[in-house]
Parts: C-alpha cells; structure tokens; sequence
C-alpha cells in the first residue's frame, strides 16, 4: 500500500482489481470457447493491476494465433478485454493480459535491453536511442534503466514512439 491508504482502501482496491480480473476471464473464456480452443486462465492482481493468463498445458501452437505477429493479436485482445471490463464495472481498467507466455518472455528480453543500454550509457556518456515500442514495451525499458541507476525519457508519436537512455 502507499502512503496515505488505509488497510481497508487497500482491500477495495484488491476486490475490486479481482473482480477485474473475474470479468476478464468470463470473457475470455467465452472467446476460447467460440475461437475452440484450449487454453486454461490463470489470474494474479500485480503492481496494482489485474493480470490475466492464458495458459495451455499441451505446449499446443494454437494459441499463438492469439499472440499474432509481433503481439499485435494479444493487444487487441488486451484493448477488448479492458472494454468489457469497463462495460460492466463503468471504470477504466488497466488489465494485463498475458498469452502463452509471450508477454513474460518478451517482459525478459526488454528488460535485458535496457540493462544493456543503461550499460553502453555509462560507458560511452552518450544518450541512445532505442526502436519504437509499444507502451508496455517502453515501461519494461524504463523500470530495467532505472534499475542500472540511470535515467530515461519517451520522445516521439505513437507509433513511433521510442526510448532514450540518459547518462547522469
């Protein structure tokens, strides 16, 4: 909890976040059943959001049909999925909505991204520049910078907004 929030605001938080995340699996299950497919949804409430998976014990390649090229299939479905939250709770959700693992592992690639900017940055003194990325993709980059201890910034119009490391 932060500063400021009682026990009982942090526990309106957490149902609420839950019933997030309850919504969100009601629907998504929905979408398995007419896409037929296979998957099992598993749900957390993270860093204050709800967060959904969808998992299949079979390793099957089904669900990357969900993922589509680059991720771009699963945020859609994120975008959707936050919209039938919002239908039925009337409040904006940030739900994170996680496919076969793919947001975990591209989570793990950015985040070694950033390290290794921050660590170029510190050597050289100069500022990179990274490629254009979603937003989930830059916050990754920013949380693993400030982790090296340096600084970063957005620049740009989506889609082309991108990264810039900082030296100190």
């Amino acid at each position: 909890m932060t500063e400021g929030t009682t026990s009982a605001e942090g526990a309106d938080t957490l149902t609420r976040l839950e019933q997030e995340g309850e919504i969100a699996a009601d629907y998504l299950e929905g979408l398995l059943d007419i896409a037929d497919l296979d998957g099992d949804i598993d749900m957390d409430v993270e860093a204050d959001r709800a967060s959904v998976s969808i998992i299949s014990d079979t390793g099957s390649r089904d669900l990357q049909k969900l993922v589509g090229r680059d991720g771009e299939v699963l945020e859609a479905l994120q975008e959707l999925t936050r919209l039938a939250v919002h239908r039925e709770t009337g409040d904006r959700s940030r739900l994170m909505l996680d496919i076969a693992g793919y947001r975990a592992q591209k989570r793990s690639e950015l985040s070694e991204l950033g390290a290794k900017a921050a660590a170029e940055v510190k050597s050289s003194g100069e500022p990179k520049r990274l490629k254009p990325m979603t937003p989930f993709e830059r916050k990754v980059v920013h949380d693993a910078v400030k982790a090296a201890g340096l600084r970063s910034e957005s620049e740009g119009e989506e889609p082309q907004r991108f990264v810039v490391v900082l030296p100190n």
